[in-house]
């Protein structure tokens, strides 16, 4: 197969993991090899008719032996299969680095005979391309659970990131949807991606030239409306994945039709949770920044969020007996929990109200978004001058700021952006 067919139908494969994420690692070129990265850098990917090229991101091969209902590469379906060589893959990815097409590569695979098979392959690919090639820019590998672990150790001295996907938010979907994986099977990569990342800084703190695994942390990835989980049974799975294996992200894929199978909701008339999806990834960043836990956004009386609010809004409304917020006299952790004052301008509030009062025209300035939180702060004792509070009104003001951004956002940007408004 032409090398460029193959990168049509492995580019076009790999669009259902996500990766739109920073590198969050710094790396300078050096004489004689190729390539660095930035903290901040590699938040795109290269589609297959060439839009928005920053990252590679392409599967090794489609040619699955799993059969993942939800999966569009199981081995029940029957779409072109393909499978790059390593040598054709850092050949290409070089080419395309050289072009300034990408700043990185992200590289995903179905499980070609086996794991251990598959990560062997990918393993030699980034290995020609560390080592032969002297490629020194940013990798995010996936870890291919099942594989033995002495390889998902190599994998990660070669790669940046890695990221084993948990898939789906429970062992019970997992095993009716993907017999072929296990809880067990997902989680212990995790913990030994987990172990090693915190062994290779202890070793760097030493030896300044110790090898560095996975120097960028570790992610996953989880559908999102295949199966009925609610949205507080994902929030308390993603908080215990960040408690316990220290991940730096959990996305949310929300489900998309690609199988008939009657495990799965019926593809006819069926619309992809995605508006859910951006209040995970709105929820997720209050768990990561805002100092939440995730019990304390949702609870079993309430085990979903409300799709009309952001969950930050939603939050302040259940809790009206903790507001207002007096902004003079408010720590760091009263001011985060105040719909429409986010990390940066809490720390501006607390900065500027030591050199005198503040008032509602200043706040504007910091960064505060006043048409959220003048319902829920105080300046000098006193409200926004003119504001009618009622818990009614509140709701259906709130739910109408966040309607027309909501329906400016295309579907695939939802995600992208989940972060936006989480202020």
């Amino acid at each position: 197969m032409d090398l460029m067919d193959k990168l049509t139908i492995l580019a076009d494969a790999a669009k259902y993991d996500a990766a739109c994420t920073s590198s969050g690692l710094d790396r300078a070129g050096r004489a004689g090899r190729l390539g660095s990265t930035m903290a901040a850098g590699c938040c795109h990917s290269f589609s297959a008719d060439g839009r928005c090229i920053s990252l590679l991101k392409i599967l090794y091969t489609n040619i699955c032996a799993y059969d993942c209902q939800y999966c569009v590469n199981r081995r029940s379906n029957d779409p072109p299969r393909a499978a790059f060589t390593p040598r054709e893959l850092a050949e290409l990815t070089i080419q395309f680095y050289r072009r300034n097409y990408i700043e990185g590569l992200f590289l995903s695979s179905a499980v070609l005979r086996d794991p251990d098979y598959t990560t062997e392959r990918m393993i030699e690919a980034l290995r020609l391309l560390r080592q032969d090639y002297g490629f020194g820019g940013y990798i995010h590998a996936k870890a291919i659970p099942g594989a033995d672990p002495l390889l998902t150790q190599q994998l990660g001295l070669l790669a940046d990131r890695l990221s084993v996907n948990i898939e789906l938010p429970s062992a019970k979907s997992l095993a009716l949807l993907a017999p072929d994986k296990g809880r067990a099977g997902i989680l212990a990569p995790m913990a030994q991606i987990r172990d090693g990342i915190t062994q290779s800084r202890q070793e760097l703190a030493k030896y300044h030239h110790a090898p560095r695994f996975a120097p960028a942390g570790q992610s996953t990835q989880m559908i999102v409306g295949a199966t009925p989980e609610s949205d507080r049974h994902i929030l308390m799975l993603t908080q215990g994945l960040y408690d316990k294996y220290h991940l730096k992200r959990v996305f949310y894929s929300a489900y998309i039709p690609v199988s008939s199978s009657s495990l799965l909701p019926a593809p006819q008339g069926f619309q992809p949770p995605l508006l859910r999806e951006h209040r995970l990834y709105q929820a997720d960043w209050l768990l990561r920044f805002y100092h939440f836990r995730a019990e304390e956004l949702l609870d079993e009386g309430r085990p979903d969020f409300d799709l009309r609010l952001d969950p930050k809004c939603g939050w302040a409304l259940r809790h009206l007996d903790q507001f207002p917020v007096e902004v003079q006299r408010a720590d760091y952790e009263a001011l985060l929990r105040v719909p429409g004052i986010g990390v940066t301008s809490a720390k501006r509030i607390l900065t500027v109200r030591r050199a005198g009062p503040l008032s509602f025209s200043g706040l504007k300035k910091l960064g505060v978004v006043l048409k959220r939180a003048q319902y829920f702060i105080t300046c000098s004792g006193r409200m926004l001058e003119g504001l009618r509070v009622r818990e009614d009104g509140i709701l259906s003001h709130l739910a109408a700021l966040d309607r027309p951004a909501l329906a400016q956002v295309q579907p695939e940007q939802l995600s992208l952006f989940g972060e936006e408004g989480a202020s």
